[in-house]
């Protein structure tokens, strides 16, 4: 919706039209009007939660379940950076800074996101190579940056991986 108010010529930075998508500008010090109405720029807030198990990851969730921006106190509209399954916990930023959002998710930044998986079994080394080196899922090839056994228990073991990317269920996905 903002690139067609921008496109349509709408949009007016220190009274001129601005037209061009991408064009940076500081709503600190430039006066930014859409409509002829002065936009007010909005106070940047960061939140870590703890995301429990059974809470989504979403923005909108028409069945009206628990969302992880429904735990947060604020009157300013902020979203989760990245995601987490609903069953699993864990932390996750909640932010109204897109720019932050970006640097964080978009695997060209290489921002590492380091998980404790609970897996069935103990994978053997190969497997764990295996990860490092590259599965392959429908939409491509999956890799995990790194991944030890942390800790081995009778019927399972407790791995840590560390991912660049967040493709839908990763974790679950390359371990099945």
């Amino acid at each position: 919706d903002c690139e067609t108010l921008i496109t349509e010529g709408r949009v007016e930075v220190d009274g001129s039209p601005c037209t061009e998508l991408g064009t940076r500008v500081d709503p600190e010090t430039q006066e930014i009007r859409v409509d002829g109405e002065k936009v007010k720029s909005q106070k940047l807030q960061y939140f870590m939660l703890n995301k429990p198990a059974g809470v989504l990851s979403t923005n909108e969730d028409p069945d009206g379940r628990t969302r992880v921006v429904d735990l947060i106190k604020t009157d300013l509209r902020v979203y989760n950076v990245g995601r987490l399954d609903q069953s699993s916990e864990g932390l996750i930023v909640v932010t109204n800074d897109g720019d932050l959002a970006f640097r964080l998710t978009h695997p060209k930044f290489g921002v590492e996101k380091r998980y404790l998986v609970q897996c069935v079994g103990c994978p053997t080394l190969e497997q764990l190579e295996q990860l490092e080196r590259g599965v392959y899922l429908a939409e491509g090839k999956a890799k995990v940056e790194r991944v030890s056994i942390k800790k081995k228990q009778r019927t399972g073991s407790i791995l840590e991986m560390v991912l660049t990317e967040g493709r839908n269920r990763e974790i679950r996905r390359v371990l099945a």
